[in-house]
């Protein structure tokens, strides 16, 4: 099997998974700000790993944090205003590449049509994360499937 195939861009990186978690805890408890260390033994993240995803959601306006006695973490945004991919996009940029065809993939048919493949396959990741909000997540009977 080729590295290519073995490495694959379908996975969704632990940063990313993690900031869904904390997103969607967060969004479970809108009462107060929630502190990195309630956010990380809720979520089983470790607390230092989760202080960097949260750093990174709050540059990007998903989360706030406040400092103090009483601070902490909460959403920016309703629930239901903010998708998967906005939290995705927000943890790791550039999460989804699309370059990732082999370098020989010009000249070789099979490698180019699973370059493809590949691609198709993310688009429809892309849009179903981008139709999902957070809410939808909330909400155990609510199917959300992907419009295609």
């Amino acid at each position: 099997m080729s590295e290519f195939v073995r490495n694959a861009p379908l996975q969704i990186s632990q940063t990313v998974e993690y900031a869904l978690r904390a997103v969607v805890w967060l969004a479970q408890h809108p009462a107060a700000p929630r502190t990195t260390q309630q956010i990380a033994e809720a979520t089983g993240v470790s607390a230092s790993y989760l202080a960097k995803v949260l750093q990174s959601l709050a540059r990007a306006g998903i989360v706030t944090g406040q400092r103090g006695l009483h601070g902490g973490f909460t959403l920016a945004r309703p629930a239901d205003e903010l998708t998967v991919l906005d939290v995705a996009d927000a943890a790791e940029p550039g999460w989804r590449s699309r370059d990732n065809a082999p370098a020989d993939a010009e000249s070789d048919a099979a490698l180019a049509a699973l370059s493809r493949a590949i691609r198709q396959a993310m688009d429809k990741v892309d849009h179903t994360f981008a139709q999902q909000t957070i809410h939808d997540l909330l909400d155990p009977s609510t199917e959300s499937a992907p419009d295609a």
